[in-house]
This record gives C-alpha cells, sequence and structure tokens, in this order.
C-alpha cells in the first residue's frame, strides 16, 4: 500500500505536467485563432467566398492567411484539425481530478465543517455536476442561438454563479474552486467535441459530395468558439486557486469565483477589441482593477480555515490517527511547523498559513498527513529552507508512521 502511494504522488505529477502542456497548447491556438479572426482584412483581390486576409510576420518568414466564412470552392488536399489540444486537456484533466480529489476525497475533496457527505456520495455528485453544466449550457445556446449574445453570456454567468455557491456549499474549499474550473472547462471542452468539430465535418462532407454547406453550422460553430475564448482566463485562476488559499479559504470564495468571471470578461475585451482594430477601450482596465481591488478585500475577511477538532476524524484521517508512532510525529509537526501553519502564524512576514493549512492539533496532523509525508517526510521541501531545523531522523518518522498506516 505503501509503495502506491509513492507510484500514486509520481502518477500525479506526471498527469499534472501532462495536463499543463496540453492546456498550454490548447489556449494558445485558441487565443491566436480569435486574434487571427478578429484582424482579417478585406482586399480587392480576394477569390470567391473569402471572408478576409491576414499577413503576419513570425520566425523570419511571412504568412499569407485567408479564411472562407462558410468554406474553400474545393476541399484542400491537406487540412489541419484543431482537436486534439482540446481533448488531451480534459482527459489528462479529468484523470488528475480522479487522482487527487476522489482517490484522496478523505483529505482533499469532503469537508465534514462544510457538508458531512460520505466520500462515494462526493464522487457522484462531482461527476454528476459536470454533466450538468454542459446539459444545461447547451440547452441555453440552442435557445438563444439567433438571440444577442449578449444575453446568452449573461445566462452563463447566472449558471456559474450558482454553482460556484453549490460547490462551496457542498466541498471543500479548494475543492469548491478547481471544481468550478472543471465545470467551466467541461463545457469548452464539451464545444469542440460535441459542436465544432462536428459542425466542420458536416462542412467537409458537403464539400466532398458536390454540395454547398449551409452558413449555419459556421455560425454556431464561431458562437461556442467565442464562449470558450472569454472562459479561459477564468478557468487558469480557479485551476491555480488551490495554491492561494486567500482565494478559496475566504468565507467568500464563491463570490471571489464569479467575480473572476467578470474579470475574465473584461480582459479578453480589451484584447479582442484590440485584434479587431476597434480602439484601445482604456476602461476595461479600470473595471478589471476595480473587480480585483474587490476580491482582495473580500479576501481578507475571517478565512474557512478547517477547525480540526469540530468533526470526528474517519476514514483515511482516523487511520493515520491510529497508526504507530502518531503521538511523536504529532509533537515533531507541531514542534517545527506551527509557527508558520497556525491561524495566526508566528513567522514574521506571514499573514495566514501557508495554502491555507494549519497544523496546531493532533487532529490536523492527521487531515494532512499526505502532504506531510510528502513536504517534510520524502522530500526536504518543508519547512522552507529548513528554517525550524528539522533533523533527518525526525523525517524518518514521518515515513515509518506514514508506512504503519498505509500498510497496516
Amino acid at each position: 500500500m505503501y509503495d502506491l502511494y509513492v507510484f500514486g504522488a509520481w502518477a500525479e505529477f506526471a498527469v499534472r505536467w501532462l495536463h499543463v502542456i496540453t492546456a498550454i497548447a490548447w489556449i494558445g491556438s485558441s487565443f491566436y485563432f480569435i486574434a487571427l479572426d478578429l484582424g482579417l482584412r478585406k482586399a480587392p483581390d480576394l477569390p470567391e467566398g473569402a471572408h478576409g486576409e491576414e499577413w503576419q510576420v513570425h520566425g523570419g518568414g511571412f504568412y499569407h492567411i485567408r479564411k472562407y466564412l462558410v468554406a474553400p470552392a474545393a476541399m484542400p488536399e491537406h487540412l489541419t484539425w484543431f482537436k486534439w489540444e482540446s481533448y488531451a486537456t480534459w482527459l489528462s484533466g479529468f484523470a488528475l481530478l480522479a487522482l487527487v480529489y476522489y482517490l484522496g476525497a478523505e483529505f482533499y475533496l469532503v469537508d465534514a465543517n462544510v457538508l458531512d457527505i460520505p466520500v462515494w456520495g462526493a464522487v457522484l455528485t462531482s461527476l454528476a455536476s459536470l454533466a450538468f453544466g454542459w446539459v444545461v449550457y447547451n440547452q441555453i445556446c440552442k435557445t438563444f442561438v439567433n438571440a444577442n449574445q449578449t444575453l446568452v453570456m449573461v445566462a452563463l454567468f447566472v449558471v456559474l454563479v450558482g454553482m460556484a455557491y453549490f460547490y462551496t456549499s457542498v466541498f471543500s474549499g479548494r475543492a469548491a474552486l478547481l471544481h468550478l474550473g472543471a465545470f467551466t472547462a467541461s463545457i469548452m471542452s464539451g464545444n469542440v467535441f460535441f459542436i465544432i468539430m462536428p459542425n466542420q465535418r458536416v462542412v467537409v462532407a458537403d464539400l466532398k459530395a458536390g454540395r454547398k454547406p449551409d452558413p449555419k453550422y459556421g455560425k454556431i460553430a464561431k458562437q461556442r468558439s467565442t464562449h470558450n475564448n472569454y472562459l479561459t482566463l477564468p478557468v487558469i485562476f480557479l485551476m491555480l486557486s488551490n495554491h492561494y488559499p486567500l482565494a478559496f479559504a475566504s468565507e467568500f470564495n464563491w463570490i471571489i469565483a464569479s467575480l473572476v468571471f467578470l474579470m475574465g470578461v473584461t480582459i479578453r475585451h480589451w484584447f479582442n477589441s484590440k485584434h479587431a482594430r476597434l480602439g484601445n477601450p482604456h476602461w476595461t482596465w479600470g473595471v478589471t482593477a476595480v473587480l480585483f481591488v474587490l476580491i482582495m478585500w473580500l479576501s481578507t475577511a475571517p478565512l474557512r480555515l478547517a477547525n480540526d477538532d469540530a468533526a470526528a476524524l474517519t476514514g483515511a484521517p482516523a487511520r493515520f490517527a491510529a497508526a504507530e508512532g502518531f503521538a511523536e510525529v504529532s509533537d515533531i509537526v507541531m514542534g517545527r511547523c506551527s509557527m508558520c501553519h497556525a491561524a495566526e502564524p508566528g513567522w514574521q512576514g506571514l499573514a495566514w498559513p501557508p495554502k491555507g493549512v494549519v497544523l496546531d492539533s493532533p487532529e490536523a496532523v492527521a487531515r494532512h498527513a499526505r502532504e506531510i509525508w510528502v513536504q517534510a517526510g520524502m522530500t526536504h521541501a518543508m519547512p522552507p529552507a529548513n528554517l525550524s531545523y528539522m533533523e533527518e531522523q525526525e523525517r524518518a518518522a514521518i515515513r515509518r508512521w506514514f508506512r504503519a498506516a498505509t500498510e497496516g
């Protein structure tokens, strides 16, 4: 069992690395094509069916790009499809969700102080919510496909705010914001898999059969692509939020997450306006700054730091608390780590515990067993620069305790 924990830690690292790589590829191509699309210009020599063109310079060469709004007259021999960046990002992200939050649900997903829910119930809630997100969003888009797209975005924002409140009422703070990011990312990847790619295949099939493609397919795909463009930046924030307790551990974490979506809109509106040569809307800078200051203010509300004595230890934490060596490890951790990992840290310059982790009681040590094992037992990551002078025999005691709990 102990070896499985070691393997799991490295598997998590590998999948996280893959997820970051594929996400960079997807976001990069998405941003590029949105900028390209907005920057297209009319030209007198455009062939029939061409919507616009753009000249670009990069890597020592020049590129001449033309876009056909529906499709060219004939199918080109070489056609590059952009889909696997999205698919691989979602698949690796879901695998990471399973590795960290499903297999480690008792540590990271369930917080009895928020909602005392069994692990299986939490996992099923997670899965159902991701599916729910796509169904609701897709219905909104189908209903308002010909309406003002601002109305569609407002309806989507209302759904996202509702889900932010729901997640923070069910899961731990860090899991709630991460799930809101996964919820949004599932919508984005669903757009590619269920809408954009099938619509493009219809157009390609029509061209091959000698039929004139219906422009509605391109219109629908453009709608979904635009939504993805505005959702990308909030998703990045939410995926990184578990590193910052000021974001996830605040009493107002669901409001903070909601405001981040508005920041994503204002930031992307500035870029999109610039790329479309519609001017330089400086007002977006001011709105973004105000939203960020509001987020900072909300984050200073009393942190929802887990009261580890409030709920009885169950599941994995209870097993670690009962394992041989727990009393010794508790003394080590509270002696070497609690100066920083306290509700009010004693270390100069720290206003809150790193990552919102409080280690001021034996119960807290049991709840954070995995982090303690990785950060202080298997590696020298904590204490940072070994500021509290943790000795090697103490790290060995942490390893023995963790092995006893996982192999017992």
